[in-house]
Order: C-alpha cells, then sequence, then structure tokens
C-alpha cells in the first residue's frame, strides 16, 4: 500500500500546495516558503512528511536543499486512483451486456 502514505501526506493543504509548487521543478525550502502562511521551518517540516512519503526527494547544493517531485510515487496513486475507473468500466459493461440480454428476452 505505498500510496496510502502519498495519499495521508497529501491529504494536508499547506502540504499539496507546497508539492503542486514543485510542478515548476526543484526548489530550494525559501522559494517554496515565499508567500506561504507558515514559516519556513514549518515549511522544512512538511517537506519531511512529503519525503517520508516517497512524493519529494532532496538534493544537497551548497548550503541549500533543493526539493523536486518523485514521479514513481505519483506512479502508484496514479494506478490505485486508476483502478477505480478499471472497477466502474467492468461493471457498466456487465451491467450493458445484462441490460441487453433483458431486452432480447422480452421480445
Amino acid at each position: 500500500m505505498a500510496y496510502g502514505d502519498a495519499i495521508a501526506a497529501l491529504a494536508d493543504p499547506t502540504r499539496r500546495t507546497i508539492f503542486e509548487r514543485l510542478r515548476r521543478g526543484p526548489q530550494p525550502v525559501v522559494e517554496l516558503a515565499r508567500g506561504l502562511h507558515v514559516s519556513r521551518p514549518a515549511v522544512s517540516q512538511h517537506l519531511r512528511v512529503l519525503k517520508d512519503a516517497g512524493l519529494v526527494r532532496d538534493r544537497k547544493q551548497g548550503t541549500r536543499h533543493y526539493y523536486s517531485v518523485h514521479g514513481d510515487a505519483l506512479a502508484d496513486v496514479r494506478e490505485y486512483f486508476e483502478s477505480f475507473w478499471e472497477d466502474a468500466l467492468a461493471a457498466f459493461k456487465e451491467a450493458a451486456e445484462r441490460g441487453e440480454k433483458d431486452e432480447a428476452g422480452d421480445e
């Protein structure tokens, strides 16, 4: 259940905002914190949760840590949500086929 930690980490609105900011590419904490209602240390704590969930990676360059999205973790989350569509489509197909059989029997 690799996707469970990722979903739990993204349940927090501040973490989602930080994560979404990483779409633009690797960024240091100071950039990620700009304009947020929380302090830089709080952003660092949120990044630690995202990192522990496997959603972000960090790379040290000089005195700064740059954070970026970890695509493999997103693949697990995507696979989880796509399974819902697969189940829904299979149920729809089954219902449609059942409906065709019912209609054929009514004639």
